[in-house]
């Protein structure tokens, strides 16, 4: 089976971070999960909620604050004291990491509560720019811009889905991918089975469930999406 590390390797460091993707980089795996806003400044930032509180000692909401103001905030001392002054990476920084590598790299556009509505245009320019619009999967939970992704780019593109869906494989079609992104109690539906059936690709996001990664296998599941990239090579050699 295939291994994303789902924002790095956010179980052994700080998720989102520069850390996260270095070592993600140096591991054998097919990809990695990158989140990514825009700052007020429409910038592209990594980073997963809306909200700072979570992961940085800022307040409010991404979108309201300038790349600059992001930029003084400390995204790493939530995760371990040793990480304190780490800082909320761009895209571009995060490119910079995987520029040499041959991974996959899976774009979550966290578009589904504030729309960004430059954020798709910006990270495919983007690609474009460093050479690597081969390389993306474009992931959301928002289905209109995986929809728009499918109707006017070639880019490889991926719905999320967090609940039970039935016929999620022709629901996906009618999107226009044949890539779906599923948490892992739906994996063990048969709306799940009946799309690997029809022949869709299905990757499980299991974070830190690991004992389920050999029954996710059996039943066919392509990849798994895993805080803890590394443990799960070591049960997926």
């Amino acid at each position: 089976m295939k291994i994303y590390a789902n924002r790095g390797s956010s179980g052994t460091y700080p998720e989102n971070t520069l850390t996260a993707f270095q070592a993600a980089a140096a591991l054998p795996i097919t990809g990695v999960v990158i989140n990514v806003q825009l700052s007020k400044d429409e910038k592209i930032v990594v980073i997963h909620d809306e909200k700072l509180e979570r992961t940085t000692n800022g307040e409010g909401y991404v979108k309201d604050k300038t790349l600059e103001e992001l930029k003084q905030l400390d995204c790493g001392a939530w995760f371990s004291p040793e990480w304190e002054g780490t800082e909320i990476p761009t895209l571009a920084e995060v490119f910079d990491i995987f520029q040499d590598t041959d991974h996959r790299l899976n774009i979550d556009l966290k578009t589904n509560v504030f729309p960004y509505d430059q954020l798709l245009d910006k990270v495919i320019a983007l690609a474009d720019k460093r050479g690597l619009t081969e390389r993306l999967i474009l992931s959301s939970f928002n289905h209109e811009d995986i929809q728009k992704v499918c109707k006017e780019t070639s880019v490889e593109s991926a719905i999320l889905t967090e609940n039970v869906m039935v016929d999620v494989y022709d629901y996906a079609r009618v999107i226009g991918t044949n890539r779906i992104h599923m948490n892992l109690p739906t994996a063990f539906r048969k709306t799940a089975t009946d799309a690997l059936r029809k022949g869709a690709i299905v990757y499980v996001y299991i974070n830190n469930n690991l004992q389920y990664a050999e029954d996710l296998q059996q039943i066919g599941i392509h990849g798994l999406i895993t805080n803890y990239p590394e443990l799960l090579l070591s049960k997926n050699p």
